[in-house]
């Protein structure tokens, strides 16, 4: 069996790569850096609790990692769907935040633009709106 990297054929799927590729770089971040990953976040652990820092590395980079590797290495639309759910369930959660938790700012409404667009993009392509 031989393998070797697919490149997105179409402008749609070139979009919906882009979006896989955001979420391995922040994965990335969150995974090797996880200090600076949490200053984008704007996130703070509590110095006086390590596990913080465990979970930002664990859960958030793993999530993000496992997602964006396996939609940039096999390129199935089943997956940038996948992709684009999650970011659209995150948006869904910001906009749940900002309306019943008080975090109505100006971060987290450029955090929802950002997250609509990383969920429009491969969810365009995989029910093809964007060929």
């Amino acid at each position: 069996m031989e393998f070797s990297f697919p490149w997105p054929m179409s402008q749609g799927e070139w979009l919906a790569w882009t979006s896989a590729v955001v979420t391995l770089a922040l994965g990335l971040i969150l995974f090797l850096a996880p200090g600076l990953g949490f200053r984008l976040l704007r996130l703070q652990p509590h110095p006086d609790k390590p596990e913080a820092v465990v979970e930002g590395r664990s859960r958030f980079a793993g999530f993000y990692l496992g997602l964006g590797l396996t939609a940039v290495l096999l390129a199935q639309p089943l997956l940038y769907m996948a992709l684009g759910f999650s970011w659209l369930f995150t948006a869904f959660g910001r906009m749940l935040g900002m309306m019943s938790d008080g975090a109505n700012t100006p971060y987290n409404w450029a955090a929802l633009t950002v997250d609509l667009l990383l969920a429009a993009l491969p969810l365009a392509f995989s029910f093809g709106f964007w060929p």
